[in-house]
């Protein structure tokens, strides 16, 4: 719980707390005789409340990312998969995210899911995956980008329907920085 609540600090929760709550089953089972109840507080004021009832999409997209960081330290996993880890966040935060997701990366290889440019730019290895229908059949194309399909594609995910050199400056920017 220690740990956990530390990580959330460093991802843009300051003054978060988590708790690993034992309760104890009323019929112990095969499993145990407790279950965990995961509480959070997203305020120094406010008291420790269950994680699935009070956190938004941000809020548990970040703690699942803080656990997962802890967790990872003890774990033999060689490899991670973030499906999306962060939704309901965005700039600054999007941009925290991404760099703990780094440094995450650099025990053990991490596989992320991400439509947000501040987390893909922080990565060291970028694939595009396109979705496609022809005739009622549904294609699915996966590709590496090198540098300059990185900085059209972070382009497109900061600028939309219109790429402008506005956005691609940016784009070359964020991988720059990453």
């Amino acid at each position: 719980s220690k740990a956990v609540t530390e990580g959330m600090q460093q991802l843009a929760m300051k003054g978060g707390r988590f708790s690993a709550a034992l309760r104890p089953l009323e019929a112990p089972t095969a499993a145990g005789m407790e279950e965990v109840e995961f509480e959070v507080s997203s305020h120094p004021s406010l008291p420790l409340r269950p994680l699935v009832k009070v956190a938004s999409g941000g809020e548990l997209s970040r703690v699942s990312l803080a656990i997962q960081l802890v967790t990872a330290k003890a774990s033999p996993v060689a490899t991670l998969v973030f499906d999306e880890v962060d939704a309901g966040i965005g700039g600054a935060v999007a941009e925290t995210v991404g760099r703990a997701l780094k440094k995450l990366g650099k025990d053990r290889q991490v596989l992320c899911v991400t439509h947000l440019p501040q987390v893909a730019a922080q990565g060291d290895v970028q694939w595009t995956v396109v979705r496609s229908a022809t005739r009622g059949r549904i294609g699915v194309a996966v590709a590496r980008l090198d540098r300059a399909g990185r900085i059209e594609e972070l382009a497109r995910m900061l600028g939309g329907a219109e790429i402008t050199a506005t956005t691609r400056r940016h784009a070359a920017e964020m991988l720059g920085a990453g």
